[in-house]
């Protein structure tokens, strides 16, 4: 009998894969820590072959906890990390390390193409700011600074449609990541003049082709079969890119009470819905993201900080770090442990944190590779905790921000990621927003999004908004009010946020041209 849908979620943090019966609930997960490496100048990369062997040795553990997995198995579906480069050859090998979206190496294109006229047409085709992280930049760079490694290319994959061509031997790619990058949102397909604007025309030939999951599956092949203990011919389905897929399955796709939904990991995903083309709102900055959904005609409009989490882990860390010149080792765990009752102990609003702690700088609501972390407002009576307060309040700040550039702030927000099971983060977010908010008790809403996607393919259901019905709706947990006092607090707070970052970018301009001469 088969009941089991699979879903691959390979993630910037962590791979895992996970088995959901054909209701939507979970039986089982197996995971690894994913690796990947920094280097000088803004590299951020990963190994592809490690990378399939991970995803593979997942799928094996799956199947040591759910009896039969191979021979129960309906359908596999996989998403994975957005943007970056992964690049094979004609043969299907790898030609170089996977870059990710983390690596900064194309920001002075970006730059370029950004402060040119022409790029208000590629925005308005694609709906999507230009950023770093993006598989255009990456490529115009590699045409200047490494056009061997291109000629020996025949295909430019992002991370999950590599795992599915080796899962399948099918090079393809899914329309979110296609029409965000390189194409025409309202026609899901590639668009010559965005390549043009690029510089990328010539490359054309490395993109593979657009194939919608809801509708396309292909079998699982002999090698794939054995490296993962599947059934050879098992259907496999590329799912859209993995914001898509976790935002499908937190509960983005609710027509009537039209929610943000925001992913705090990693990096901080905030998105609203548009049901038509004519509903999406385009910025006069030009940045955001707009990505097709598995349901046609849908749009998940989006903005996205570039650094979520990372700005808990990297405070934490400065504590973790004393501690262990003392000879005290406390986990990662035992320090985010800590976090509310450090909250609890300080006041709000009396710093101001700005969260762009990555090397890689900001994509969301504005762009600056050059811009970075810091505290506004420190003086004398100001200890760690309100430090790690500020810290959170800062990743509340840059969600508003985001929201803001999308339209009217929304009035309840779907929360998932790791940081979502804070309460303190949770009651923060919704007083700076002035949203209500909702977690879902699903644990692994990508996997989660990337199987409902097969689901619909192998017709376990007539349509998205029924899986949804029996997927999505029933974990949603009660909304959490906003907190009108805390709320009053923020807001009054908000002009300064976005005045110190306004303020603050000539001097991070200035400070990349010191570092670089």
């Amino acid at each position: 009998m088969r009941d089991v849908l699979i879903g691959i979620d390979a993630g910037t943090s962590v791979i895992k894969s996970v088995a959901f019966d054909t209701a939507g609930r979970q039986l089982a997960a197996a995971a690894l820590p994913n690796r990947y490496e920094t280097l000088p100048g803004g590299g951020a990369e990963q190994d592809l072959a490690r990378t399939w062997a991970d995803t593979a040795t997942t799928l094996r553990q799956l199947a040591d906890k759910v009896p039969d997995l191979a021979s129960r198995t309906i359908a596999v579906a996989v998403t994975g990390q957005g943007d970056g480069t992964w690049l094979i050859d004609k043969d299907g090998e790898p030609v170089a390390k996977g870059w990710l979206w983390l690596d900064a190496r194309a920001a002075a294109i970006v730059e370029e193409i950004r402060a040119r006229p022409d790029d208000r047409h590629r925005f308005e085709k694609t709906g999507s700011g230009l950023a770093a992280c993006q598989q255009g930049p990456q490529l115009a760079f590699m045409k200047r600074n490494a056009p061997d490694m291109l000629a020996a290319a025949a295909t430019a994959f992002h991370c999950k449609d590599w795992l599915y061509f080796r899962l399948t031997g099918e090079r393809a790619t899914d329309p979110s990541e296609g029409t965000f990058t390189f194409g025409d949102f309202r026609t899901r397909g590639y668009c010559d003049d965005v390549l043009e604007v690029l510089g990328v025309t010539d490359l054309r030939h490395l993109l593979p082709p657009i194939v919608d999951g809801t509708r396309h599956s292909a079998g699982l092949s002999a090698a794939a079969a054995e490296a993962t203990g599947l059934f050879a011919g098992t259907p496999v389905v590329l799912a859209y890119v993995d914001v898509a897929c976790t935002a499908l399955g937190a509960g983005l796709l609710d027509r009537e009470r039209r929610p943000g939904c925001s992913i705090i990991g990693s990096t901080g995903m905030h998105m609203r819905l548009a049901q038509t083309p004519d509903e999406v709102l385009l910025n006069e900055a030009a940045t955001g993201y707009t990505m097709t959904m598995p349901v046609p005609g849908v749009f998940a409009q989006m903005q996205s900080n570039m650094a979520a989490t990372l700005n808990i882990d990297w405070v934490l860390g400065l504590a973790a770090g004393i501690l262990a010149s003392q000879g005290i080792t406390r986990t990662n765990g035992e320090m985010i442990a800590l976090v509310d009752e450090w909250i609890s102990s300080s006041e709000p609003a009396s710093l101001l944190y700005q969260p762009y702690v990555s090397e890689a700088g900001e994509r969301g609501p504005f762009v600056d590779a050059n811009a970075r972390a810091g505290f506004v407002g420190i003086s004398s009576r100001h200890g760690y905790a309100d430090m790690v307060r500020a810290v959170i309040e800062g990743l509340a700040f840059a969600s508003r921000d985001c929201y803001a550039a999308m339209g009217p702030l929304p009035s309840e927000i779907r929360l998932t990621g790791g940081a979502a099971r804070s309460p303190a983060l949770r009651k923060i977010l919704g007083a700076v927003v002035g949203a209500d908010i909702r977690t879902s008790q699903r644990e692994e809403a990508g996997a989660a999004g990337a199987a409902m996607i097969a689901a619909v393919c192998v017709g376990q259901y007539k349509s998205m908004d029924e899986c949804v019905g029996e997927w999505v709706t029933p974990l949603l947990g009660a909304a959490e009010p906003s907190d009108r006092k805390l709320a009053a607090i923020y807001e009054r707070m908000v002009p300064s946020y976005t005045l110190a970052h306004e303020a603050l970018r000539p001097v991070w301009r200035s400070m990349a041209a010191s570092k670089a001469n």
